[in-house]
Order: structure tokens, then sequence, then C-alpha cells
């Protein structure tokens, strides 16, 4: 035993205060400070975090192929990540100690956005039409599956390849008539642009056949074992801010904006709202509660994942998600 622990042992005993300092766990965001993030800092301002003796820094990220190195390195013990970027990150790297522990949008954001007066109201009208698509897009990635599980002749569709800064311009100028884009995203951007909200259609494609998971929090499997404990924890204190974020969106918005005092509330509390009602919050987590999977929804995604990817290694869903980590003391209920 170290005298340093020692030391700390007889401070404890003096002056009855704890003896171990909070566990330092950051958070790596796949993206900027946005509503839906509304969870993790409310977490932290209600302390959540807090009571469960962790310590939560909650930092910025350029995409999910930004945060899942940063946890599979270690850098950050837990992250934030689309769950079919993870599938195939561990594929082709099957020894990186990473892994998802919750599932937050039990529907990704994934869709289609169009306009009713290009025609757009179903899947089926694409054909013929022009569909604008960033080819590093994660719902252009997912557009195949979605084609097939809605029988469209792809053929039919002419693909206009847009960057990220000019998608939602071309689709208020009718350059094209359809754009893929996550849904809170695109349509905010479009509306924003000046299109009524009655002269958009926003298709997420879970609501069309893809079964595939959206964004799950990731863990460090060597932090897991070794804390096991602060994980369960740190996933209970998300749930509990969930709630907060579900309850009074404009507080979640508000513990963002105090971190960026230019951010547009009006705009994220709408984000959020979104957010909630489409991807987090849906008929199946208000009936089983949030963080789990479906067995058989999962296998299928991992079919799904197989037709636009080869996988290198034989699919192991255990190796992809664990539920070992999640609270079992009824805190993921969302009713």
């Amino acid at each position: 035993m170290s005298k340093q622990f020692i030391a700390a042992g007889l401070f404890s005993a003096a002056f009855a205060v704890p003896a171990m300092a909070d566990i330092n766990m950051p958070f790596a965001l796949d993206w900027r400070f946005e509503g839906p993030a509304a969870p993790y800092f409310l977490a932290i301002d209600n302390g959540h975090f807090a009571a469960e003796g962790l310590s939560v820094e909650v930092t910025a990220g350029q995409g999910s192929l930004d945060a899942i190195p940063k946890v599979a390195t270690g850098a950050f013990p837990v992250g934030f990540a689309d769950m079919a970027s993870l599938i195939k990150f561990i594929d082709q790297n099957p020894d990186a100690p990473v892994t998802a522990i919750m599932v937050m949008y039990d529907k990704p954001a994934f869709a289609i956005v169009g306009r009713i007066s290009q025609g757009i109201t179903s899947p089926a009208d694409l054909e013929g039409r022009v569909l604008g698509a960033p080819p590093p897009d994660g719902a252009w990635a997912q557009f195949p599956v979605f084609a097939a599980e809605q029988g469209l002749n792809v053929d039919n569709i002419t693909i206009e390849p847009v960057g990220f800064p000019t998608r939602e311009p071309m689709l208020a100028a009718g350059e094209v008539d359809a754009v893929t884009g996550f849904s809170f995203t695109s349509y905010l951007n479009t509306t924003r642009l000046g299109i009524p909200p009655e002269d958009m259609t926003v298709m997420l494609m879970a609501d069309y056949g893809l079964a595939l998971y959206g964004n799950v929090i990731i863990v460090n499997t060597d932090f897991a074992e070794e804390n096991p404990e602060a994980v369960t924890g740190f996933l209970r204190a998300v749930a509990l801010g969930l709630r907060d974020a579900a309850a009074d969106p404009a507080a979640g918005v508000a513990a963002i904006a105090s971190r960026n005092p230019a951010l547009d509330v009006d705009l994220e509390v709408e984000r959020l709202e979104i957010a909630l009602r489409d991807n987090i919050l849906t008929d199946w987590v208000m009936e089983n509660g949030l963080g789990n999977i479906d067995a058989d929804r999962y296998a299928l995604s991992l079919e799904q994942i197989a037709m636009t990817y080869e996988f290198q290694h034989e699919p192991d869903g255990a190796r992809y998600f664990t539920d070992s980590f999640l609270p079992t003391d009824g805190s993921l209920s969302m009713d």
C-alpha cells in the first residue's frame, strides 16, 4: 500500500471527507453541441453524474469516425457514435477495445427529405426525379438498403452528387427534388431557407424497412472492465438527463447555450424535440425502456449492413453490443 494512499485515508478519517475523488469520464460526442446533446449537459448541470461519483466533460466531435477511434485508443473512456460505423470499425479492427453499451437513437436519423411541390410524398415518387446526395453522407450509404426494401428501380432515379453546404440550398431552390440526410438536420436547414413546413416530406428510412440502430453510447472495454460500476452509473445519469430533456426541452437547450452563447436556441429546441419524437423516445423505447436492442431486429440489421459492406470477419453481434452495463433499477423506463 502506498504512502500516498495511507495519507489520503488518514485525511479522510480526520476530516470526514471522501477519500476517493470522482472518477473522471470525459465523453466524446460525434458532432457539435446541438439540441440532441441536451441530456448529457443536463446530466452535468442537474447533478446526475455527480451523484454517481463521476466527473464528466463533454467534447464536440467531427463525426462517428472521429469519436470511435478516440474511445478505442483510450483517449476517452466513453463516446457517442453511429452503430453501423462502429460495427464496420470493429470488423476492420477486431482487437480494438471498444463496443456499444447503450442505444440512444432507437431509430437512426437517416432520411429522405423532399419537397411536396416537387412531387415527393412517398418513396416511389423518387423514380423519375433528382435525388441530391453527398457522397460521404451516412444516409446516402444506407440508400441502397432503403431502395431495395421499397422495391425502387435506382436506374430510374437521377443521383446528383452534392456537397454538404449546398445540399439544402439546392433543395430549397428546386435544383433537386429530394436529398439524403439526417432528418432533423436537412428538414430544419431547408425550412430556415424559406420553404414552408407544409411543403416538406421527411421519410425516416427506419419507417421504410431499414432495421439499423442509430447512435449509441460506446465504451473503451479496458476501462469498463476496470470500472464497471462507473460505466453503469454513467448510463443511469444519461437516462436521467434524457428524462429531464424530454420534460423541458427548452431547459435542455439552455444548458447547451450556456456553453455556446452563439447557439440559435429556437432552432435547437425544435431539433431536440424532433429527435426525441422520431429517434429516441420511439414506441419500442416507451414500451421496453431506453438503451437495449431487439434481438431479431439486430440480426436483420447485420444482414442489411452486409448488403452494402463486405465483412472481413464473420459478423458477431455480441462483439458490437452488450447490455451488461445497463442499469437494472428501473432508471431506463421512459414512461
